[in-house]
């Protein structure tokens, strides 16, 4: 077969790039978790460094699984939707490389300063100002190849998957630029341009949003894709895709104040985040329904295909995730849940069970298109990785919620006179038991990581990508 690539085939080496760097982030990203989740346990992992303490650690561990693992996952699969469902090429391979090299210096600019104490201490926006920038200029590019290549597509309809990663990409911009408006004083330190309950405001539409776009609408563009790709099936309802993505983009935008309920946001404020949480629960589930309606006639594939297993419990997760949010903003839930691990069980639920769960099944479904080989190398190993998985998120999830209602109403028990009846310490040993579960169920996750990993090096080793991109290149051909 020939390898000489025309025009018209796709960019799949930045595809492949994304992809590849999705498993080794999710391996670094997850294992620091679990050594995290292991200071808890046994606080002398900590070392008695500052660098090597639950604070100085933590954020580097949700930049890696967000931004590193999850942003590397979003972009391999956007890359590779918009290409096909355009019937065209990205519009520039230097602007996509760029993108690329761009974003894992970001990465490595985040290993290097957040154990060093350089941060923001703004959540999930820790990146001090000059890595802030980059990221900017990279987002930036990220842009103008994925809208230039839809301007440029052979086809006349935009899929509505593009829709959501269009959103993602426009939305993630504006947070990230607005929320990082700062006054350097030095060249790794700066301070807020906003001030008081203006900043956490601010902080709070970014950081929800920072769910609800990076963590949500990316991947529901994955899902409405890869889910009906793998299941063989059309997409349920296109109508209800269209009405899902428009109600989830006008509403989650408002949901930040839930996270400050009880502090010195005004209370209309906190009132308003609590209406529009509860009323999203209505597109989020219409997004959850219309991906599991679409397995109609397809279920009995669950059976042999971990592939899509892994992206129907994924929506399972979705849905459950998206239902305890809204319970959770509410004023009265809020005031048991707030600052305990039920949050922390929460953000799992969506992080491992639906953010990582989808992205493994669709770099399952895209490695062996894109390296030329008829499927991975052990279907063994994937049934393997998704039970580990499963269960890893289960005990990680269930863990925290028995230790979130545990801290909470202990945190508010009273004695008769007024006066605590627990200190914070016994409420912290009551944890320790769930504190060892939650480490043991973020160890089995991420050591079904290395099972991916094994697997996808296998499927590389063999592969032919000069024979995936001439096939491709036929494929393109054929349809025009």
């Amino acid at each position: 077969m020939s390898t000489a690539i025309s025009p018209t085939a796709y960019n799949y080496k930045v595809v492949r790039q994304f992809a590849i760097m999705t498993v080794v982030w999710g391996i670094l990203g997850m294992g620091l978790g679990v050594f995290i989740a292991s200071q808890l346990v046994w606080p002398e992992l900590n070392f008695g460094l500052a660098w090597t303490s639950f604070g100085r650690l933590r954020p580097l561990h949700t930049n890696l699984v967000i931004f590193a693992f999850g942003g590397c996952a979003l972009f391999a699969t956007s890359y590779y939707v918009v290409q096909r469902t355009c019937q065209t090429r990205l519009i520039s391979d230097s602007l996509a490389a760029f993108h690329f090299w761009g974003w894992q210096a970001v990465i490595i600019g985040a290993i290097v300063t957040l154990p060093m104490g350089l941060t923001t201490t703004k959540e999930y926006a820790e990146l001090e100002w000059p890595l802030a920038i980059l990221l900017a200029i990279v987002w930036i590019v990220y842009a103008l190849v994925f809208f230039g290549t839809i301007v440029k597509r052979k086809t006349k309809h935009i899929y509505v998957g593009n829709w959501f990663y269009g959103a993602f990409i426009v939305v993630t911009a504006m947070l990230h630029i607005v929320n990082h408006a700062s006054l350097p004083v030095s060249l790794f330190k700066s301070y807020s341009a906003y001030s008081g309950a203006t900043d956490a405001m601010i902080q709070w539409w970014y950081g929800h949003n920072a769910v609800g776009f990076f963590l949500t609408t990316g991947f529901l563009g994955m899902m409405y894709y890869f889910v009906p790709k793998q299941a063989e099936r059309p997409i349920y309802s296109y109508r209800l895709s269209i009405v899902h993505f428009w109600a989830l983009i006008t509403l989650y935008i408002w949901a930040g104040p839930h996270h400050l309920h009880y502090t010195a946001l005004p209370d209309w404020a906190q009132s308003l985040g609590m209406a529009m949480s509860i009323i999203l629960l209505a597109p989020s589930w219409g997004g959850m329904i219309n991906g599991m309606m679409t397995l109609s006639g397809a279920w009995h594939k669950l059976r042999t295909d971990p592939i899509l297993r892994f992206l129907v419990v994924s929506l399972a997760f979705y849905g459950m995730s998206t239902f305890e949010g809204p319970m959770m903003a509410i004023k009265t839930v809020n005031s048991l849940s707030h600052y305990t691990d039920w949050t922390i069980g929460h953000v799992h639920a969506g992080a491992l069970g639906w953010v990582a769960m989808i992205s493994i099944g669709a770099i399952y479904h895209m490695i062996p298109k894109l390296f030329g080989r008829a499927q991975m190398h052990s279907i063994a190993l994937i049934n393997t990785h998704f039970w580990l998985a499963t269960i890893g998120t289960v005990l990680y999830i269930a863990s925290m919620w028995v230790n979130g209602i545990t801290q909470g109403l202990m945190w508010r028990a009273i004695n008769d006179d007024g006066t605590l009846t627990y200190s914070f310490v016994e409420a912290l040993q009551a944890s320790h038991p769930g504190f060892i579960v939650r480490a043991l169920g973020g160890a089995f996750f991420a050591s079904g990581m290395l099972f991916m990993a094994y697997n996808v090096w296998r499927t590389v080793r063999a592969s032919n990508p000069a024979e995936a991109e001439a096939a491709e290149q036929i494929a393109v051909v054929g349809a025009h």
